[in-house]
């Protein structure tokens, strides 16, 4: 649960002195870890943890989250390394990820847990620990559904962020999940593309010409602004970074939240393609690879199944090897089929239909012979990571293991 907190110019510089200290600290301790190839949190710590707290004045929980930060960082690296994210062993991206320390940006987040962060949250307020002391009464904005989450469901870790000059807190809370549903009575079949966003067997279409439009008109106008260079054209595009991967992660949420609505109305399960690689195993002429490379299927899917969890929809991921080509009706399989991006047209049983409606329906089939046979639900199930200090356990999902990089 992301709240904002809305600190004084004081709270503020104070809060921004503990994250350069933090950040500057990790920093060192990740070449520490580097230089010794010892990348365990108790094992790195008895190489760093006095001059950590001697250095840069932190406290002692301070200096732990410190310390286990910069671990998880090469555990997440390992893990992209693993999974290939970084390209194959002996690529140039593979070596420029794996030939230095990781470092943190000057205002990479920094976890808090609940002794060093406490809340009021009838109140709206937080007290902070900073390197200048404790600081109290910072003030905080939140909805009314976000207190009774926080009030409710708030555990262990919460992560202090600076994020374009707002100051956030990210809480971990722990929201108990529905029984799964173990007979749907059908699967949803969610057909994922770029022209249509997700297009489901039902035959709604959430098109993506809006979203699409705006990323056109967000390229032009940064490569104009690059172009010019000036120190106000630099300005306009720092105000406007972000502004397009925000709307489009809004588009996303709305589609999923009305996907597992839909299924959860109608005791179906969702089935979802397996696109996994699919950028690699693609090629594509120039003028398109913007566009595919902003395809957001991942953070779609994501979405699906983390809110499918949440009130027990089984959600089943299938091979999408010839859906766009394989007939819903009669089974035919020919390249001939898709006639153009919007239509299909069998040319066994002379069926005429909607392309991404036709894969949907194929998506949708597959799912039901596959839970048939006995598969389970795929959706992606947290692994629990134990806190320092805390005793808790926090959940971390396979996409965040994706958004790790070399430079945090």
């Amino acid at each position: 649960m992301q709240v904002r907190i809305l600190p004084t110019p004081v709270q503020a510089a104070a809060l921004e002195a503990t994250l350069r200290a933090c950040n500057e600290a990790a920093t060192w301790a990740s070449e520490v870890a580097f230089d010794k190839d010892v990348k365990r949190n108790f094992a790195l710590r008895e190489h760093t943890y006095g001059e950590v707290k001697a250095r840069w004045g932190l406290g002692a929980q301070a200096a732990q989250h410190v310390i286990k930060k910069t671990c998880d960082a090469y555990a997440t690296l390992k893990a992209n390394l693993k999974a290939g994210h970084l390209g194959k062993p002996g690529s140039k991206r593979y070596r420029k990820a794996t030939g230095k320390p990781v470092a943190f940006r000057p205002e990479s987040a920094q976890p808090y847990d609940d002794r060093m962060l406490s809340w009021q949250i009838a109140e709206r307020r937080v007290s902070i620990w900073t390197v200048s002391g404790r600081v109290k009464d910072v003030a905080f904005t939140a909805s009314p559904e976000q207190l009774a989450t926080l009030a409710l469901y708030r555990k262990g870790e919460s992560d202090l962020v600076c994020r374009d000059g707002m100051w956030f807190l990210n809480a971990t809370c722990e929201v108990p999940e529905a029984p799964p549903n173990t007979e749907p009575v059908d699967f949803l079949g969610i057909d994922l593309g770029i022209v249509n966003i997700a297009t489901t067997s039902d035959g709604e279409i959430m098109a993506g010409r809006e979203l699409n439009r705006i990323r056109v008109r967000e390229r032009k106008l940064r490569t104009k602004l690059q172009k010019k260079n000036t120190p106000s054209a630099r300005r306009r595009l720092k105000k406007r970074r972000r502004k397009e991967a925000r709307r489009a992660k809004d588009i996303n949420h709305k589609i999923a939240k009305h996907v597992v609505a839909e299924a959860e109305r109608t005791g179906r399960g969702i089935a979802l393609e397996d696109l996994t690689g699919i950028r690699e195993r693609v090629r594509l002429r120039k003028p398109q690879r913007a566009t595919h490379s902003s395809w957001s299927f991942h953070q779609l899917g994501a979405f699906i199944a983390y809110k499918a969890r949440r009130v027990g929809v089984p959600v089943v991921y299938v091979d999408p090897a010839y859906t766009s080509r394989t007939c819903a009706e009669c089974g035919h399989v020919d390249r001939a089929n898709r006639v153009s991006q919007a239509w299909f047209a069998c040319r066994n049983c002379g069926v005429v239909a909607h392309a991404d409606r036709n894969g949907s329906r194929n998506i949708r089939a597959r799912a039901w012979e596959l839970w048939r046979r006995g598969a389970e639900s795929t959706a992606p199930v947290p692994t629990p990571r134990r806190e320092v200090g805390t005793g808790r356990k926090r959940s971390i999902t396979p996409s965040d293991a994706r958004c790790a990089s070399p430079s945090l």
